[in-house]
């Protein structure tokens, strides 16, 4: 390996030349971000020779490991036959599957598949298409609800559902006007209540909203089962059933942001299957592709879709579009990443390794400092607190130190906050969540110290 190929040369030329995204750039002095050389499986594997698990997918997308081979053939050979046509006035084979296979694998009433870039994309299409449907039905509902705590994307309709102060309070005068409500996470749970309980005790306050708001709301956005990016606040799917109905005694459309919890992350394929209901668009990203393309999609029912289809006597139709939307190559990535979901027990595997990822962690529930350990699926987070339970000084950045202790034991671990989190690709092997534990006590280790 020649002078120009370690570590330290492509890091200065990074910092040199990339903005790096959710970073201030200034902290790249003290800590230089890790050129990565290749992947393979859980690890990643920088110019120096030195190997990470990635215990967070890289930002949630890479749920089967890095260059699996059925995936990787599966991209060679579409890019062989077709790299990327318009979707306006044209489609193509891969495209046309992965609608199919989604449609059949979601809910009856989910009967047409939009696509998109990704998340943010996503969101901003199904807000639109709400929007849009209630425009074409000579109403107009400008406003939207979402929970507390709530991530949907950052370009700006959809940093406007969110309330992630981090991400939103710097461009609060860019954004639409959206309309928050308690949820139903477990942070204020009464002493003895169970999480069910405490759903049926939190939808007073969507009820209230919609009273309130019904005839200017055109959909209530939710993250179904975990605010990830809100330091993964879990709750019941309870919450979710009982959203539905309150949804439709007022008559606005429910939408199901599963970018992040999709694709068996919370222990179903999607979490439709835990709630027990349908909502009327369902957006989907993140492990579409096995993280190894971007791509999203916005599943809509026959009642959004008819809404739209009209003689062009008028502007009915949905107005969005982007250059790659349904990008060949990238729908022949999510078709192999469905078939390895078809080809063994990826859900019944996923219920062990999260199981194994919990008991890994048990004894941690009487340190000090934790304040709580909560799981759903393949997701567990440790949350950090003084000892008298009260949260840190933020400017203290406790989760940056836990980042650092645990790269240094190979370990890629990117706090919320103070919230550890594991989010492993589900190939993960018992030894390698051991090792993923043990990165975790160096980081809490040194968070706390």
């Amino acid at each position: 390996m020649n002078a120009q190929s370690g570590n330290a040369s492509w890091a200065q030329r990074s910092t040199a030349a990339v903005w790096h995204p959710c970073s201030q750039m200034k902290d790249y002095e003290a800590l230089p971000p890790i050129p990565i050389a290749r992947a393979q499986g859980v690890w990643l594997e920088d110019f120096d020779g030195k190997r990470y698990i990635d215990g967070i997918s890289s930002w949630w997308t890479n749920i089967f490991g890095h260059g699996h081979p059925h995936i990787r053939r599966a991209v060679t050979n579409q890019h062989e036959t077709l790299d990327h046509v318009l979707m306006a006035g044209f489609t193509h084979e891969a495209g046309v599957r992965l609608a199919e296979r989604l449609i059949a694998l979601t809910p009856a009433p989910l009967t047409r598949c939009f696509y998109a870039d990704n998340g943010s994309s996503a969101v901003e299409a199904a807000l639109k298409m709400s929007f849009h449907y209630w425009h074409n039905k000579g109403q107009q509902r400008p406003r939207f609800i979402s929970l507390r705590g709530s991530y949907h994307g950052e370009t700006l309709g959809a940093l406007a559902v969110g309330d992630v102060a981090l991400y939103k309070s710097t461009y609060e005068p860019l954004l639409m006007r959206n309309i928050v409500v308690e949820g139903a996470d477990a942070f204020d749970r009464p002493a003895g209540a169970t999480w069910a309980e405490r759903a049926a005790d939190q939808i007073k306050h969507m009820r209230t909203a919609l009273e309130n708001h019904a005839g200017e709301v055109a959909a209530v956005i939710v993250e179904p089962l975990v605010q990830c990016a809100g330091h993964m606040r879990m709750y019941d799917a309870e919450y979710l059933r009982l959203l539905r109905g309150v949804c439709d005694e007022f008559d606005v459309h429910l939408i199901f942001d599963e970018i992040a919890v999709g694709f068996g992350r919370t222990g179903t394929l999607f979490t439709t299957e835990q709630a027990g209901v349908c909502p009327d668009l369902m957006c989907l990203s993140k492990g579409i592709t096995g993280g190894t393309m971007t791509l999203a999609t916005v599943l809509a029912t026959d009642d959004i879709y008819n809404a739209f289809y009209d003689d062009y006597t008028k502007l009915n139709a949905f107005l969005q579009s982007h250059s790659y939307t349904g990008n060949p190559i990238a729908c022949a990535a999510a078709n192999a990443t469905l078939d390895l979901f078809e080809q063994s027990d990826v859900i019944g595997n996923n219920r062990m390794l999260g199981q194994a990822m919990e008991d890994a962690v048990a004894d941690l529930r009487e340190h000090p400092n934790v304040a709580d350990i909560r799981r759903s699926g393949m997701i567990l987070a440790i949350e950090l607190a003084q000892t008298d339970g009260t949260p840190f000084d933020w400017q203290q950045r406790r989760g940056r130190r836990a980042y650092a202790a645990a790269l240094d034991a190979g370990v890629l671990l990117r706090p919320l906050g103070e919230v550890i989190y594991f989010m492993p690709p589900y190939v993960i092997t018992p030894d390698e969540i051991g090792q993923m534990t043990d990165a975790a006590r160096a980081g809490i280790a040194a968070a706390v110290a």
